[in-house]
């Protein structure tokens, strides 16, 4: 499923117990902090959403394949989460 947003468009790659909110995604999302990475998991602890990204190099220390790492050391045991994959802006021939 693809979501548009005004920080860009981004396709759910996963969205376990449908945590993913599109106004609590918004208020959360620092464009500075985030607009670098590639993948974003969002994760509910005690009732607020926290957002982490990763980059789409699989050998780094913060790649996209340390996603199931953060979710098992990093999160509450079965909380609801959602990972979401930046979709590039096609560019436009003129």
């Amino acid at each position: 499923m693809i979501v548009e947003t005004e920080f860009g468009d981004f396709e759910i790659l996963k969205d376990h117990r449908e945590t993913f909110d599109l106004l609590a995604f918004t208020e959360r999302y620092v464009d500075v902090a985030f607009d670098r990475y590639t993948y974003l998991v969002g994760d509910m602890s005690s009732e607020k959403l926290r957002i982490k990204g990763f980059n789409s190099d699989p050998k780094s220390s913060n790649g996209f394949k340390r996603i199931p790492d953060y979710l098992s050391e990093s999160c509450n045991f079965n909380c609801g989460y959602y990972i979401l994959k930046r979709l590039k802006k096609e560019k436009t021939t003129d």
